[in-house]
């Protein structure tokens, strides 16, 4: 038996692969975080049951600069971070988050908490970052 993952692949891409294919893949990788949500994406891999990897989802640290999100982040006393990747946890992706910094990796990875049901839909309405900084050239920030 083979196992394939997909990245990037927006909803008519894995229709076309889920339709056309002999292996079906187990996981697309995707940009998901706070303020970048491709919620019908989301929904049709699940119903696929097609794994999302979450990359990114501190957004290249471009929501360390968000008040609403720092604001919610103080209420639970945690880090942004931390309330980036629950809010991906919560959403049934699976993470992957980078730090170079090994404080950062433990702090990251302190994630024991629950975003309460009405903080997580305020999360998923956050208006979508359309900036990234000087990241913003990356393909992948700038839907290229």
């Amino acid at each position: 038996m083979r196992s394939i993952g997909v990245s990037n692949f927006k909803k008519a891409d894995l229709n076309n692969i889920l339709e056309h294919s002999t292996i079906k893949p187990v996981v697309n990788q995707l940009l998901i975080h706070i303020g970048n949500t491709d919620f019908g994406l989301l929904e049709q891999a699940q119903q696929n049951n097609v794994l999302v990897e979450a990359y990114s989802p501190v957004a290249h640290g471009e929501i360390l600069q968000n008040p609403e999100i720092k604001q919610m982040a103080d209420k639970y006393q945690i880090s942004i971070p931390q309330l980036a990747i629950r809010y991906c946890l919560e959403l049934g992706t699976l993470l992957l988050p980078k730090s170079q910094t090994l404080s950062h990796v433990a702090n990251n990875s302190d994630v024991d908490f629950e975003i309460s049901k009405q903080d997580l839909e305020e999360l998923k309405k956050l208006p979508r970052i359309n900036s990234y900084g000087d990241s913003s050239s990356f393909p992948v920030f700038s839907d290229k």
